[in-house]
């Protein structure tokens, strides 16, 4: 069975882009294979700056021959019909078999299609695959028609079977297939013949070209270890970075230069950050944790050991530091003077069109601090002071230049400010947890900005109906929802997270809607503070202070109780996708939300966690059998006579020993659970309630229900509801499914 071989010889390719390349010139191919019958037992892509490369190893010869039985007309129906067939078939009237099928006689013709040659098939589906190659951005060059990311040279197609190359033939666009490549652009640039892909791989190694994007990172990782090392260094990790610098070189020549003594002081983050960005430099740290050198990763070896192209490297790098510098003694002296000018300067930076402008946002943010800041255990003065300059170094040249260190700088800015380093901190802490492998901050000052921050980017968005949809997410609202749950469960902060939410939509209306007056938003947050939800503070605030016919707050009035709940649904199942993360199961999930209080993250979060614990046990599973045989019985009986039984059943009335035990193990459950859903002990409670398992099954076992006596029937049917009632005072135990 031969074996495949296929290269794209380009320029080079954007490191970016070259890993998804190389699966899309696997997938395509394959697919293509697969469809026309020709299987295979494995296939490989790579990657490198100028070549795409697939093997596929052991694909059949040729595609298998192909019978197909089509069932046509009627033999007795209108000619059209069978001319239609035929047309469809390819064939004759004469190649046709007239068959019995039920009542009638029907045509059914055989299609034999043969195999092909796997030559063949390879050189329509490379055709297809180049024209129609997905590539993000491509272009055209020269008079051709053909559009590739950057200028195809050439092609090589090869079969190889038992020791015999067969070239495939193809032509794309006028590049005609061959068993011939080329090495690395400058160390070997010369053409040579390729056999298979074993011959391939080392001829190409022999070339200086290294074929595997993992092995030449490997390469790079070790060579710059090894040269930090030898100086008594380390080399600042970045995956990111590595995996870029491989996509950038065939053959990688690790050079470690120096970095100017003027720019050794510079915060290292700003000298990573340059160096990365710029000039795709690593970092190298001294034991101390500052950044002293540098590592370029060069494309060619030279006579003089790399350094012509250090020095250059030097050269430019000092141009960018020196920028840097510039931008970094130019903010201290802003920070240092009045760093609050900053925020004010951000009135005239748009945060989004119907938002207003980020320091409207930063007001919001600060006012929203000040209200959660006694709940976590934060001052609310300071958690105030702290989200006013919390964004202040968007307004920095630093951050303009560099957009990824915003937070970053604001922590040097405001200790160079005058400000405390707890409060300094929280510039850069606000912003996480950035994604779900990121620390959460523990302070209660930066819990209390960040959960501010991340409401009021939920609720703003929320308010002006810009929710995510789909797969659809451009304002990145999934990972401030997580962020809100994170913050929250990791710090195990109780708050009633509903209250917060109304609070900062009447805000944002009031920054979406000038019409919704400051007075007004005011009166109305005033209210929401004493009655804890939006609903309730509004019905008092219409029925002192506001006319009822005023538009905009019969609008508020409309919108606001909706798309808070909305936001908190959108909350819980975010929560939800959290938490089954954890192993907890969805449906426990939901039992837990059902039960009152599930705003209160945390409190669900135990409730949940409790009762996940509790069904893993024999105890927990029997019980929610027996609990959900009393509560069907007592519900179809419920709707049968039309009334409810749930009046307290009288242990006088209990006949045997099982009927009168199992009143007195409600007593003591009942008895344990209250205090202990008082408490918040959801293991207490449970396991008072596993003390019900034995009784309700003897109970079941021995007691017929619907007895012929009335009394007895309804004092049993209200016995159930007791064993109901007891149950669904720990948890929603009816959204529990059968195990």
């Amino acid at each position: 069975m031969p074996d495949l071989l296929i290269e794209l010889f380009s320029e080079e390719i954007p490191a970016k882009m070259q890993a998804r390349a190389a699966e899309d010139l696997k997938r395509l191919m394959t697919n293509a294979l697969v469809e026309a019958g020709l299987t295979y037992a494995s296939a490989g892509a790579f990657a490198t700056p100028r070549r795409l490369v697939l093997t596929v190893e052991d694909l059949l010869a040729e595609s298998p021959t192909v019978r197909e039985e089509r069932k046509g007309p009627r033999t007795d129906a209108p000619e059209k019909a069978l001319e239609g067939f035929l047309r469809s078939t390819g064939l004759t009237k004469d190649q046709l078999e007239a068959r019995d099928d039920k009542k009638a006689q029907v045509w059914f013709a055989t299609i034999e299609r043969p195999g092909r040659p796997a030559a063949e098939i390879i050189s329509e589906a490379l055709k297809a695959t180049v024209h129609n190659f997905p590539w993000p951005k491509s272009m055209r060059w020269g008079t051709g028609s053909l559009r590739w990311v950057r200028p195809l040279h050439s092609i090589v197609c090869i079969l190889t079977d038992n020791g015999e190359t067969e070239i495939v033939g193809c032509d794309v666009d006028g590049i005609e297939t061959t068993d011939m490549t080329s090495g690395h652009r400058f160390m070997h640039p010369m053409r040579f013949q390729v056999k298979n892909f074993d011959d391939y791989a080392s001829k190409l190694k022999r070339a200086h070209v290294i074929l595997s994007s993992e092995e030449r990172a490997e390469k790079i990782w070790h060579d710059a270890t090894q040269a930090a090392f030898a100086n008594g260094l380390e080399v600042v990790e970045d995956k990111g970075l590595l995996s870029e610098v491989s996509g950038l070189v065939e053959w990688p020549v690790v050079l470690m230069g120096d970095i100017g003594e003027d720019f050794l002081n510079l915060p290292p983050e700003v000298l990573q950050t340059s160096m990365k960005e710029h000039q795709k430099f690593f970092s190298v740290k001294d034991k101390s944790g500052r950044i002293v050198k540098f590592i370029t990763v060069a494309n060619v070896e030279t006579e003089d050991n790399g350094a012509t192209i250090l020095a250059g490297n030097q050269k430019v790098l000092s141009a960018r530091l020196s920028d840097a510098k510039f931008f970094w003694e130019n903010d201290l002296r802003v920070a240092r003077d009045n760093i609050a000018t900053w925020t004010d300067a951000l009135s005239n930076v748009t945060f989004h069109n119907k938002l207003g402008s980020q320091a409207e946002r930063i007001e919001r943010i600060a006012a929203l601090a000040r209200e959660i800041a006694p709940v976590v255990g934060a001052n609310p003065d300071d958690a105030e002071t702290a989200a006013r300059i919390a964004k202040a170094d968007l307004s920095s040249e630093m951050v303009y230049e560099f957009p990824e260190l915003q937070g970053i700088m604001g922590e040097y800015y405001a200790k160079e400010s005058g400000l405390s380093t707890e409060i300094a901190v929280i510039t850069r802490e606000h912003y996480q947890p950035l994604g779900p492998s990121d620390d959460v901050p523990t302070g209660p000052l930066s819990l209390a900005v960040a959960l501010a921050d991340k409401i009021d980017t939920l609720t703003g968005f929320w308010v002006i109906d810009e929710k995510p949809t789909g797969s659809k997410d451009p304002f990145a609202l999934r990972r401030a929802a997580l962020g809100v749950i994170r913050l929250i469960l990791d710090n195990e902060a109780r708050l009633h997270i509903e209250q917060h939410l109304g609070a900062q939509m009447v805000r944002n209306n009031a920054s979406a809607d000038p019409a919704l007056t400051e007075s007004r938003a005011r009166a109305i947050l005033r209210e929401i503070a004493n009655h804890g939800v939006f609903a309730a503070a509004f019905r008092t605030f219409k029925q002192e202070v506001a006319e009822k016919d005023d538009d905009v707050l019969l609008r508020l009035e409309s919108e606001v109780p909706e798309k808070l709940s909305n936001l908190l649904a959108f909350l819980h199942d975010r929560l939800k996708v959290y938490l089954r993360d954890r192993g907890i199961r969805h449906d426990v999930i939901d039992a837990a939300l059902a039960m009152p209080g599930s705003d209160d993250l945390m409190l669900l979060v135990n409730r949940a966690t409790a009762l996940s614990v509790f069904l893993d046990t024999d105890d927990g599973e029997n019980l929610i059998q027996g609990f959900k045989r009393a509560h069907n019985i007592l519900t179809q009986a419920q709707d049968k006579d039309g009334v409810e039984y749930s009046f307290g059943p009288d242990p006088k009335l209990a006949e045997t020993p099982e009927e009168k035990a199992l009143f007195t193990a409600l007593d003591t459950a009942e008895a344990a659970i209250t205090p202990a859903m008082e408490a918040e002990d959801f293991a207490a409670a449970m396991s008072a309630l596993a003390g019900l398992r034995a009784p309700i099954d003897a109970f079941f076992e021995t007691v017929q229900v619907n007895a012929e006596s009335p009394i007895l029937r309804r004092n049993r049917l209200n016995l159930l509801h007791r064993i109901s009632a007891a149950c669904l005072a720990v948890a929603d135990l009816t959204r529990i499914e059968a195990s």
